[in-house]
Formats: C-alpha cells, structure tokens, sequence
C-alpha cells in the first residue's frame, strides 16, 4: 500500500523551523483504513512555550489522541508545528486548547483529546485537559501515562 504524499512541502526537504504556530505549516496525508476505528498518539514530552507576561519559559508534557476518520497529521509538520512554540507567548490553557483545536480543524477526526501536564509557574503546576466530545464507542483508550506533579517528593 502506497501513501500519497504528493503535495506534501516539508517531508523529506530542509525545512526551517516556524517562527510562530500562525506560521506553522501543519500538513496531512490520507488515512489508509479510514473505515477502521483506531487510535494514534503524538507524545511530546519536552514541549516548551513562552510566559505571555514575563518571558520566561515554560514546560509541559503533552499527549494528543486522535481517531482518525479520512486525514492523519504528517509527523514531521507536527514536530515542527510543537517546536513553533518556543518562542510563543501564551497562557498554559491558551497553547494546550489551541494545538487541539488546530489539529481538529485540520483533521476532522472522529474524535480528538489533548492533555498537558504544565511544570510548576509560581509553585503551582497547571494541568489541562481538551477534548472534541465523547469518543466513539468501541475505542480502545488507553492511560494518558502522565502523572501529577508530585516535586521531589
């Protein structure tokens, strides 16, 4: 089975990395068992963003689930996509939200969730959760796999 990559402008080329998620090219390819109810996960353990007040960075791991319908997201425009966000200013709730509603648009996915576990800000981690509705019955979901911030101890 083949996978139409045609028209793709970043697989397989020298791309530079985004200067903003605005200008993040995200891309997809066919889904090759778009009548075939599954799941696919994008880790991103190491994601970082900018305080929108003090500059500062700021961390996060995030978990996307999606069940695809007739697009996936080529990984490569993903990875650079997350990157994009380094030197973004944004609220924890505003990227997490933001990633998710990008990717749903982009895929029209049976049913989409991103999760992002924030390292502390002022001592207080913030934890965000997004989903497109109720997943499908019969999908298979397992843990997100991302505990708490518990400190060192």
């Amino acid at each position: 089975m083949t996978t139409d990559v045609s028209g793709l402008s970043q697989l397989g080329a020298q791309t530079a990395q985004p200067t903003s998620p605005e200008r993040a090219v995200l891309e997809r390819v066919p889904n090759p068992h778009p009548d075939e109810l599954y799941l696919a996960r994008f880790t991103v353990p190491e994601f970082t963003s900018l305080c929108p007040v003090t500059g500062q960075p700021d961390f996060a791991h995030i978990v996307i689930d999606y069940a695809p319908q007739d697009w996936l997201v080529e990984s490569k425009s993903l990875k650079l996509f997350m990157t994009s966000f380094r030197n973004h200013g944004a609220f924890h709730e505003d990227c997490t939200v933001a990633i998710g509603k990008r990717l749903r648009d982009l895929l029209e996915p049976r049913w989409l969730r991103i999760g992002g576990w924030w390292y502390p800000r002022g001592g207080i981690p913030i934890d965000v959760f997004w989903q497109t509705g109720a997943p499908p019955e019969g999908l298979w979901l397992p843990e997100l796999g991302v505990p708490t911030y518990r400190g060192r101890g």
